[in-house]
């Protein structure tokens, strides 16, 4: 690719922001290494965010310091599919279940795990995929506020030559921001 005086050569993928970029933009390895990375952090944790000693606001705020920025570093450039979306809702709630822990049933008086929906009652903040979509939304104004003196907008608004498969056409990053307005 040439743009003024630089040119791209072409590659099957490169490091951006500690997230590997491929030709078919595809993530699904990048989200399963920040998952498996999200696990580690939270099997190391999990004592805590059981433990009856700390506050659930505690635990949440511990949440949110410790175990988000691990899975979502680098998430600006993702391209979520439904699967990937419902795998990072799995694991969040998966957390808030052992951070809230289970509920007495009033009338039975027996104890049981709280529902997805009660779950996020509960958390009043935005979900993982919420915060996803504004981190994207912010990026993409950062980026739209460049000028086309850089090169990041370039490639951003730039139609790149050549014809594409004739197969579904993939996602691209700009129609995902469309989306999300």
């Amino acid at each position: 690719m040439n743009t003024d005086n630089s040119s791209f050569e072409r590659v099957e993928e490169f490091k951006y922001m500690e997230t590997t970029l491929t030709n078919q933009n595809s993530i699904q390895e990048e989200i399963k290494s920040g998952l498996k990375l999200e696990n580690a952090c939270y099997h190391l944790v999990q004592n805590l965010l059981s433990s009856n000693l700390l506050s659930k606001n505690l635990k949440i705020k511990m949440y949110r310091a410790i175990i988000l920025p691990i899975v979502l570093y680098g998430c600006e450039t993702w391209l979520l599919t439904l699967r990937e979306e419902c795998g990072l809702r799995v694991f969040e709630n998966r957390v808030l279940s052992r951070i809230i822990g289970p509920k007495r049933d009033e009338v039975t008086g027996e104890w049981r795990k709280l529902h997805n929906e009660e779950l996020n009652d509960l958390y009043s903040s935005p979900t993982i995929v919420q915060i996803i979509k504004l981190r994207r939304m912010s990026w993409a104004g950062h980026v739209a506020l460049m000028g086309d003196r850089r090169c990041i907008y370039r490639v951003l608004v730039g139609k790149p030559e050549g014809k594409r498969p004739l197969l579904r056409p993939r996602c691209k990053w700009e129609d995902t921001i469309k989306m999300d307005l």
